[in-house]
């Protein structure tokens, strides 16, 4: 373990408790503070979870100058003014993804985390989890052959609630940001460059996505076929298949999960990772080690591959007319 770390929770909500539940596992990871709009949810939040300190404000939490670096678990749309407050007040930043809205804003976030020469990086927490890092060995290792196709969904029957999380436009609700990201992730970690897309969207309460369906053509030959919904379950699998066999990881292959590798002609292989925690310690441990190496950003989910993932998001947005109101678009 390297050195130790001090820790500030933007935001009190579902995400903020599952990662600081992950968080407590490590024994380089210091829970300081809490920050919420409300001084009364901050509170009941720090005393939930054991945190030393409650504030009723970002800024106040941005401000503690006992953090090193903070953790923005708000919805989608406060991931870009919130990340650059932290960054302005001079945190590291580990941002849950998506890492912004569009583009735009992701290239100012990267771009404020040069000037305060500050680490930053999108949580996107799957790329670190140890089933996903031994797929993309295998994969990387020729188990499978040449990769060929990409399936991945992410599906599950949400409740309908019109002031929720998920189907407020006014805070980034919709199905691609918030699920479809996963697939998208696996086709660019697996496939390459794309080349061409095509999607399509259904629609639901107050004019967000309830479901995509989304198919890649990837530069060296490889298909992507993809969907997400929230509102029907779904397998949440992915399965790379290859000239010569197929991988998958298995329910829900976003998480920490197991594996099957399945070749043509050999015996397939169950693999199994049965560590402690949900998988949010991962991106923890990634991002406190490139402090501990003063970087500004990590090898393994780097400034580029964030960019190349909200490019495609956004290009996918554009053609399946998924959109959001101006002030959530504003950089």
């Amino acid at each position: 373990m390297g050195m130790k770390h001090t820790w500030g929770i933007l935001g009190a909500g579902g995400i903020a408790a599952k990662f600081l539940g992950d968080l407590k596992l490590l024994p380089n990871a210091r829970l300081h503070a809490v920050g919420s709009r409300s001084a009364e949810r901050a509170a009941a939040f720090a005393a939930a979870h054991g945190i030393p300190k409650a504030y009723g404000s970002y800024e106040a939490l941005a401000a503690d100058p006992g953090i090193d670096i903070v953790y923005i678990a708000t919805p989608h749309a406060g991931h870009y003014p919130h990340s650059l407050l932290c960054l302005d007040h001079g945190k590291a930043v580990l941002c849950e993804k998506p890492v912004a809205i569009n583009r735009r804003q992701f290239e100012r976030m990267v771009a404020r985390a040069k000037e305060k020469k500050r680490f930053f990086m999108e949580a996107l927490w799957t790329r670190f989890v140890p089933s996903f890092i031994k797929c993309k060995h295998l994969v990387e290792s020729g188990a499978i052959g040449e990769v060929r196709l990409i399936e991945s969904d992410f599906c599950f029957n949400a409740p309908v609630n019109p002031d929720g999380r998920l189907y407020n436009p006014r805070i980034g609700g919709g199905a691609l940001l918030d699920i479809g990201l996963y697939p998208v992730f696996c086709a660019l970690e697996f496939g390459g460059e794309i080349v061409d897309v095509k999607a399509t969207a259904a629609f639901g309460r107050n004019g967000v996505d309830t479901a995509c369906s989304m198919l890649l053509g990837h530069a060296n030959g490889e298909l992507s076929v993809l969907f997400c919904s929230m509102t029907t379950e779904g397998r949440v699998e992915s399965v790379i298949h290859g000239s010569r066999g197929m991988v998958r990881l298995n329910r829900k292959w976003h998480t920490p999960t197991s594996i099957d590798l399945m070749p043509d002609h050999a015996p397939p292989q169950h693999f199994t990772f049965d560590e402690p925690g949900r998988g949010y310690q991962y991106e923890a441990v990634e991002a406190m080690k490139c402090l501990d190496e003063g970087k500004l950003e990590s090898a393994l989910w780097s400034w580029e591959r964030s960019r190349q993932l909200i490019t495609l998001l956004d290009q996918i947005r554009e053609i399946a007319g998924i959109t959001y109101p101006p002030e959530v678009e504003a950089v």
